[in-house]
C-alpha cells in the first residue's frame, strides 16, 4: 500500500498500449531538455485575460511541474480586464492615450483591488495540493513584494498620465535570494516609489526588465495567440531583425505588439530566447519547452536553426541522419571511420543539438568541387533546408576560389536541375574523378558554373 492516489489499472487494449509506447518516446526526449532547464530562471508573464480563461487552472499545474523540475520562476501577471471591470463599476473614466491607459488617483484603489485579487488567486491555487489533482505532494511557497521601483510616466505628447508608471528598478537580490531558496515569485503590474507612491505599469514593462535584470534564460509571453503568424503560416522561430521588419506597417493586435516588442528588446538585452505561445491551448507550455519543435514563436538572438561546418563531435549524429538513405541506395555508403575522415569537408544544419540535414563539399582541383551526402531529416523537408545547405557550400566554394561544382547522384536529379545544375558527360569530370567514377552506380553528372 502507499501513500500516493490510487488510479484505476488501465485498459491495455491496442490502443492504450500505442498511447503509453507514445508517452514513453515523449518521456525518454523530453530528458535532455529536462536536464537543460534545471536550474534556470525563466520569467512568464500573463495577463488578466489568461486568468479568466477556462485553461488557467491547467497552466497553474504546468508551472507546479516546472517548478519541481528545478525551474526558477518569476511569473508576471497583468490585470487589464479586472481593471476595467472594476473601473466600469466604479464608473470612473480611464481613457487611453497611444493604447497606454491614463491613471487618476482616484481609480488607484480599484486597480489595487484587481491586482491583489490576482496575486491571491494565484498563491491560492499554487497552494493546492488536493490529492485528485495534478498538484498532489506539490510544497511551493510563492512570494510576492516591492520587488518592482517605479517612476511616473510623465507628460508625453502633452498628455499627463497621472498614476501610471514604468519600471525603474527591479530588486535582483531579493529575488534572486527567494529563488535560491525554492521561492516562486510572482510580480504585478504595480511599482513602488521612493517616496512611497503605488503607480501602475505595463505587466509586459515589467516582464521584460525583470527578465533583463535577473539575466533570465527564458522570458515567456502567454498570449491568446500560438505565436506570430505571416501568410497564415506559424513562424516557428524569429531573430530581432525579423521581428523589426513584421512590425514596420504591420496592422497588428496590442498584444502580439506588445510582446514581439519585450521579445526584440530583450534579445538585445541578453535574454538569448523569448517564447510567445498560448494559454488557451492546454499544454502548450509544456510542448514549447520540452520538444523539439514546440508549439509557439521563439525569438532568438541567433537563429534557432544554424547551418556551420561539421565538427568530429558530429558524427554520431551524421551517421543517424546518413545510415537510413544509404540504406536505400540512395547514398554511398560512408563508414564511421570515413566520416571522421571527412568531417572538415561537411556542413550541417543543427537545431537544439540534432542534425537535421547535412552536405558535403570535396575539392576535386583548383577550380572545381563536388556536392555530395546531401541529406535532410525526412520530418523536416517541408522547407528550404537543403536549398539553404547548398547555398551554403556554394559559398564555401566561391570563397576557396572554386567557381564550378558537380554532383553525382542516382535518385535525386530534378532536385538538381531544379537548384541550377544541368546534366553533363561524365567525361566532363576532372581527371582524378573520372578515374573512380565507374562504381557500380551509374550515377548521373550534373554540373554548375557559380
Amino acid at each position: 500500500m502507499t501513500d500516493t492516489p490510487s488510479t484505476p489499472a488501465p485498459n491495455l487494449t491496442t490502443n492504450s498500449a500505442d498511447m503509453t509506447s507514445h508517452y514513453i518516446h515523449w518521456f525518454r526526449n523530453s530528458a535532455p531538455y529536462i536536464n537543460t532547464h534545471r536550474g534556470k530562471t525563466f520569467v512568464i508573464m500573463f495577463g488578466g485575460e489568461a486568468v479568466n480563461h477556462e485553461n488557467f487552472s491547467t497552466l497553474i499545474h504546468d508551472f507546479a511541474l516546472l517548478h519541481s523540475l528545478g525551474i526558477k520562476l518569476v511569473l508576471v501577471h497583468g490585470a487589464r480586464p479586472q481593471i476595467d471591470k472594476n473601473l466600469q463599476d466604479a464608473n470612473i473614466n480611464t481613457p487611453l492615450h497611444n493604447d497606454i491607459r491614463i491613471t487618476p488617483r482616484d481609480a488607484m484603489p480599484y486597480i489595487l483591488e484587481a491586482v491583489g485579487a490576482i496575486r491571491l488567486q494565484i498563491e491560492a491555487q499554487l497552494s493546492m495540493g488536493l490529492s485528485n489533482s495534478p498538484m498532489y505532494g506539490s510544497r511551493i511557497d510563492a512570494v510576492s513584494g516591492n520587488f518592482v521601483t517605479a517612476r511616473p510616466y510623465g507628460v508625453r505628447d502633452g498628455v499627463d498620465y497621472q498614476m501610471t508608471g514604468e519600471v525603474r528598478a527591479i530588486d535582483v537580490d531579493a529575488i534572486k535570494n527567494n529563488l535560491v531558496h525554492n521561492h516562486m515569485v510572482i510580480l504585478g503590474s504595480m511599482g513602488y516609489s521612493a517616496t512611497g507612491e503605488v503607480f501602475n505599469l505595463l505587466a509586459e514593462d515589467v516582464a521584460l526588465n525583470a527578465a533583463v535584470a535577473l539575466n533570465a534564460d527564458k522570458l515567456i509571453f502567454l498570449g491568446s495567440d500560438s505565436g506570430i503568424e505571416i501568410d497564415g503560416r506559424l513562424q516557428s522561430d524569429m531573430i530581432p531583425n525579423e521581428v523589426d521588419r513584421f512590425l514596420r506597417g504591420k496592422d497588428i493586435n496590442r498584444e502580439i505588439h506588445y510582446f514581439l516588442q519585450c521579445a526584440s528588446e530583450a534579445c538585445r538585452h541578453g535574454v538569448h530566447r523569448t517564447h510567445i505561445i498560448s494559454y488557451a491551448e492546454d499544454g502548450a507550455l509544456l510542448e514549447e519547452l520540452f520538444t523539439r519543435d514546440g508549439s509557439g514563436t521563439l525569438i532568438s538572438h541567433d537563429p534557432y536553426e544554424e547551418i556551420r561546418r561539421a565538427s568530429i563531435d558530429d558524427v554520431v549524429g551524421l551517421l543517424e541522419l546518413l545510415t537510413p538513405l544509404e540504406d536505400q541506395g540512395i547514398l554511398v555508403h560512408r563508414s564511421k571511420e570515413r566520416l571522421e575522415q571527412d568531417i572538415e569537408h561537411y556542413a550541417v544544419i543543427e537545431r537544439d543539438g540534432m542534425i537535421l540535414g547535412c552536405a558535403a563539399l570535396y575539392p576535386l582541383d583548383d577550380r572545381s568541387a563536388e556536392v555530395a551526402s546531401v541529406a535532410v531529416h525526412p520530418e523536416y523537408r517541408n522547407g528550404s533546408r537543403g536549398a539553404d545547405l547548398l547555398a551554403f557550400l556554394e559559398q564555401q566554394a566561391r570563397s576557396h576560389g572554386r567557381y564550378k561544382l558537380f554532383a553525382l547522384t542516382t535518385r535525386t536529379a530534378h532536385w538538381f536541375v531544379e537548384h541550377g545544375f544541368s546534366e553533363v558527360s561524365a567525361d566532363t569530370l576532372p581527371e582524378a574523378r573520372y578515374q573512380t567514377y565507374q562504381n557500380g552506380r551509374n550515377s548521373k553528372v550534373f554540373a554548375k558554373d557559380l
